[in-house]
């Protein structure tokens, strides 16, 4: 009896065809493979680029590449050109340094201190049309006696310097210090026939008129205006007596008996 172990060799259907076994032009070429550094064919985008198909892809130095996708460095160039743009528009608009104030009318509290002050009130008459009023403050009118009724009048004057009648039943000797910003007196001024007392802040380029009314308020002129100027508003000083008095527009207050 013969034994029929298998042999190891192969059978022959385990072994490739002739049909199946790869032909020489199958075999890729060392030739045709890409070499390192060769351009990708025309139309082709390298792998991994992103770029659709068809499309030519432009190359760029790494450090172009660097400046086009750095946040920061583009975020700065384009503040420093929104700045610039700002500078040249800001130079190129007209400007004025000089401030506008506006012109009040303060018969209203020419009204209120002639009528409810506890003293006799002490308004300009006759002033040039050129001084200008703007501003005008009451404070303490209407207290009920608890504190001084002050009235405050501020002018521009015909040289555009400030000048302001300021008058209070307050002692004395605490409001004009404190209205003239100063405490010593550099001498006095003749006005209408009634004596003034000159203050002077350099530092404040301020200078100050005041007078004391006997039985009535202090009345202080103040201002960067000239004594020349102070001069003019202090001599426009007229007591307001009449009660009841109808209201008249600002500056053109009339004399009342």
């Amino acid at each position: 009896m013969t034994d029929k172990t298998p042999s190891s060799v192969p059978e022959a259907e385990d072994a490739p065809r002739g049909d199946d076994a790869p032909r020489g032009e199958d075999i890729p070429r060392e030739q045709d493979a890409p070499r390192e550094g060769d351009a990708p064919p025309e139309g082709d985008a390298p792998p991994g680029s992103g770029a659709p198909a068809g499309r030519p892809v432009v190359q760029v130095s790494p450090a172009v590449h660097k400046r086009l996708t750095t946040g920061l460095g583009g975020f700065a160039l384009a503040m420093g050109a929104c700045l610039l743009l700002v500078l040249a528009i800001y130079a190129a608009t007209p400007r004025s340094d000089e401030e506008i104030l506006p012109t009040v009318d303060y018969s209203s509290q020419l009204w209120a201190m002639t009528n409810d002050a506890p003293y006799t009130a002490y308004a300009p008459e006759g002033l040039p049309a050129a001084w200008r009023p703007t501003s005008s403050r009451l404070h303490g009118l209407g207290e009920g006696g608890g504190e001084p009724v002050a009235w405050h009048l501020g002018f521009l004057t015909p040289s555009d310097e400030y000048a302001a009648l300021e008058q209070s039943d307050e002692k004395a000797s605490e409001y004009i210090p404190r209205m003239a910003n100063s405490s010593k007196p550099t001498g006095t001024m003749q006005v209408n026939g009634q004596t003034w007392t000159k203050y002077h802040r350099k530092d404040k380029h301020a200078n100050t008129l005041a007078l004391t009314v006997p039985g009535g308020p202090s009345l202080v002129v103040t201002g960067t205006a000239t004594y020349e100027e102070l001069a003019i508003l202090a001599g426009s000083l007229k007591p307001q007596t009449g009660k009841d008095a109808p209201l008249v527009p600002s500056g053109a207050a009339t004399p009342r008996s």
